[in-house]
């Protein structure tokens, strides 16, 4: 049985936490660029160029790339022959966002209670979801979710006989309500069957994987393809001023469900999609 300390596990999600804010991903920035030769509006292309100016600055300066440094989401993949020594792996990621977000000099997003609204302080607790897997290590996803996008997610119980064009109209609905709250183009994770709070654990978790990175499932894949595309018609565009480019990407995880039901979650993420990976 492969140990790993509680003090490994806070350094490295402190790093993260850290980094996230100020590093935006590779596949963010490609995105980024790739829209900017295919967006045909002038100001929607003036938009996209100050993200990628923003980007560029965060990274150098080491500052923010956004005032909302955001609420700190792990998805931690344990290995079933592995064991956190020192204290627990709870424990472990709050006291390293903590750490991360004290030391970034980062926004403190968190309520300690929903309805009495006094800040935490310390942009803790985080939201931590575990999933046990084969192997020794422990991989932990690190997101830090903006308010703004979040509150643009929807959950809706459709019926088996919405089927397929339910479930599009209702992503497109969710994404076009969004509109310029999100702080688009936005990357819209969508999570499809299991139950009403599995799908949105799905959704949430699609925004894990990289931007063009499609489903292993050929069907899923072409669907998230074709709900991109259907999306960026939309015209919302970059920052809500018009365009082609309203989303980044479409991602989709799917699970089974029961016979009577066809639960279906909409998470959106803003333009700035901070994820991270530790593996221990």
């Amino acid at each position: 049985m492969r140990e790993i300390r509680y003090d490994a596990i806070v350094e490295a999600v402190a790093d993260m936490c850290r980094r996230a804010n100020c590093d935006l991903g590779a596949d963010v920035v490609q995105a980024f660029r790739q829209a900017l030769r295919s967006e045909v509006s002038e100001t929607g292309r003036d938009v996209l160029s100050q993200l990628i100016e923003n980007a560029e600055i965060a990274a150098r300066e080491r500052v923010p790339m956004c005032q909302d440094t955001g609420v700190a989401v792990f998805l931690a993949e344990v290995g079933q022959d592995c064991r956190i020594v020192g204290g627990s792996l709870y424990d472990a990621i709050n006291d390293g966002v903590r750490k991360g977000y004290g030391e970034g000099y980062l926004r403190s997003s968190i309520v300690g209670h929903p309805l009495e609204r006094v800040n935490t302080g310390d942009n803790a607790p985080a939201v931590t979801h575990v999933e046990l897997v084969p192997g020794d290590k422990l991989t932990i996803h690190f997101s830090a979710k903006g308010g703004g996008s979040e509150n643009m997610s929807a959950l809706k119980m459709l019926k088996p006989s919405d089927g397929l064009e339910g479930v599009k109209a209702f992503v497109l609905e969710t994404a076009r309500n969004a509109g310029p709250n999100a702080c688009p183009p936005m990357v819209v994770g969508v999570g499809i069957g299991g139950t009403f709070e599995k799908a949105a654990y799905l959704a949430k978790k699609s925004l894990f994987r990289p931007i063009g990175e499609r489903s292993p499932r050929p069907e899923i894949a072409a669907l998230e393809e074709e709900l991109a595309e259907l999306c960026n018609k939309l015209g919302i565009g970059p920052q809500g001023m018009g365009g082609r480019t309203t989303v980044l990407d479409v991602k989709i995880e799917i699970y089974p469900c029961h016979i009577a039901s066809l639960p279906v979650a909409v998470n959106i993420n803003c333009h700035a999609s901070r994820h991270k990976e530790a593996v221990l």
